[in-house]
């Protein structure tokens, strides 16, 4: 909360640069903030998670630290160290009211059992996790998050024993957004851990969220030895947790409310244009003007290459 409240009074102090230069000031340039982010397409290598992204058909890539502005400062989420980038679909932005993406995340917690797949029950599973959300709303709340309502299951589990992935969705109430949202939850399987792909939309997108399911799925390979088959019980570590584990949540306890994402992009630029243009008034009483946004630096690397500390 603090480096929030801290960026937050930077950004006032350069606004009110702004100011004091007679610089127009009246609307947040979303424009600009869409130029300012750099994509790229083709193959990303994970050197440390031992895999490739070849990010698919109609999508864009973003790296880490513009995932991570996107997703913070944005979209009003907390800090996520951990993030590895995002999968933005090609024809669309990241502030429009149907924009959405989906987070890439790893967790090396070793070789996950899939036994128990086939028994779970995942009605009773769902009561499990919204008393897990209620409780962590507590420590949302204490850092200035909003809370969070597990509704239900947008799309129940499911796992795909041959590709060895599991997928399902949940909907969730946020109690400062006018509309929900769907995470759409992705996990794939390997020998030393488990890539972690969510997708982060309002609700209504669900349909074509589910569409691009199976390229998503496809795009992320691990290397030659480090794939699911590829387990040595002989020398390869296994996860505490197993399927059910997964869908649950409880391997990010480590990350806490990690696990529930939102998209306030709309609410949070509203909010800035409104606060900013009452701030001019009341300071200068002057007209409102146009008020633009710091761009986020433009990436120099020429490589698509992504190390993992």
């Amino acid at each position: 909360m603090k480096k929030r409240i801290l960026s937050f009074l930077l950004f006032i102090g350069l606004i009110a640069q702004n100011f004091a230069q007679g610089e127009d000031t009246t609307t947040v340039d979303i424009a600009a903030i869409e130029k300012s982010l750099v994509y790229q397409t083709g193959k990303i290598e994970f050197l440390n998670e031992h895999a490739v992204l070849n990010v698919p058909k109609g999508f864009k890539f973003l790296d880490a630290k513009q995932a991570q502005y996107v997703m913070r400062d944005l979209w009003g989420n907390p800090d996520d160290p951990t993030l590895l980038g995002a999968l933005v679909p090609e024809k669309k932005g990241v502030l429009g009211n149907d924009s959405w993406l989906f987070t890439i995340n790893y967790d090396g917690m070793g070789f996950v059992k899939d036994d128990d797949a086939k028994d779970m029950d995942y009605d009773e599973l769902l009561t499990e996790i919204k008393e897990d959300i209620k409780t962590q709303n507590e420590e949302r709340k204490k850092l200035g998050f909003s809370s969070a309502t597990l509704v239900g299951w947008a799309s129940k589990p499911f796992y795909d024993e041959n590709k060895k992935v599991l997928h399902w969705a949940k909907e969730f109430d946020f109690d400062d957004s006018e509309t929900n949202t769907l995470n759409y939850d992705l996990r794939v399987l390997g020998r030393k851990g488990v890539f972690i792909l969510s997708a982060v939309a309002p609700m209504d997108q669900l349909p074509e969220v589910k569409a691009n399911i199976g390229e998503v799925i496809s795009s992320v390979q691990f290397s030659e030895g480090n794939t699911y088959f590829d387990f040595d019980s002989s020398t390869d570590s296994v996860a505490a947790w197993t399927i059910g584990g997964l869908v649950a949540g409880k391997v990010l306890a480590k990350v806490g409310f990690f696990a529930v994402l939102a998209k306030f992009g709309k609410f949070i630029v509203v909010g800035l244009i409104a606060a900013f243009a009452g701030l001019k008034k009341f300071v200068f009483g002057k007209k409102e003007e146009e008020v633009t946004i710091p761009q986020l630096e433009e990436t120099t690397e020429e490589t698509n290459t992504r190390d993992h500390f």
